[in-house]
């Protein structure tokens, strides 16, 4: 199963007030295993960013305007997201904003779900735990995962920080490695993201030595075995 973990920044809440997204992020997970493979993307939104989402996400007008219009990577982004499940934390926000621009195309692009599947891991992490905080920072301190570079929200940051907590959440292992490296990457103007940061291991590692015991040892365990009389269930094996 191909699976893409998503993020994106905005200038503000509300696609319907005219609001367009600024920042992408995606990890791509095949088979429960994160690839390396990302895509990274900030965009000239062609309106301001309202004071109050520069605070979240610190990304300023200033930084977005030599960056291209959501037009000029739209073909890209579809193509690496293209038939995959995409894993996104409060989906209808994310969604919501892709729909927007793309219907602003021309021609307009068909919606995200026409293309990609989409799980919600809000909705997820509420069955899971209901009662209690559900928001991406709560998540990984209920999952040990390290967000402590999360001082300002970041596509590219948040989409690796979620991809570890879904893994986490629905019981899978995960194999960490630094963005940009073990794999192919599909990646935008950069700009100084904060996910360069992040440390990941790499997924492909070569297999651990296998290390027999000595005939010393394996006469210390006969002897313990022994100790344990007849009713050791190690010599039923």
């Amino acid at each position: 199963m191909r699976q893409i973990v998503l993020d994106t920044e905005t200038t503000g809440l509300e696609p319907s007030q005219g609001h367009r997204i600024i920042e992408i992020g995606c990890v791509e997970v095949v088979n429960r295993r994160l690839t390396g493979k990302h895509y990274h993307q900030y965009i000239r939104p062609e309106r301001e960013v309202d004071e109050g989402a520069i605070e979240v996400h610190g990304i300023t007008n200033e930084f977005l305007a030599d960056k291209p219009v959501f037009a000029q990577i739209a073909h890209e982004f579809l193509d690496f997201v293209q038939g995959a499940e995409l894993v996104i934390h409060n989906a209808p926000f994310d969604v919501g904003f892709i729909n927007h621009e793309f219907r602003l195309l021309k021609p307009a692009y068909d919606p995200i779900e026409n293309n990609c599947g989409v799980v919600d891991t809000l909705v997820m992490a509420r069955q899971k735990h209901p009662g209690q905080k559900n928001n991406l920072d709560a998540l990984c301190k209920r999952y040990g995962v390290d967000n402590s570079q999360r001082d300002l929200h970041g596509a590219l940051l948040d989409a690796e920080i979620l991809a570890d907590v879904y893994l986490l959440m629905t019981g899978g292992q995960t194999n960490l490695l630094l963005a940009g490296e073990g794999g192919d990457n599909a990646e935008g103007a950069s700009g100084g993201g904060a996910a360069s940061g992040v440390r990941r291991l790499i997924g492909e590692r070569r297999p651990l030595p296998v290390i027999s015991a000595t005939a010393e040892e394996l006469s210390a365990h006969e002897s313990k075995l022994d100790q344990l009389g007849e009713g050791c269930v190690w010599r039923r094996q």
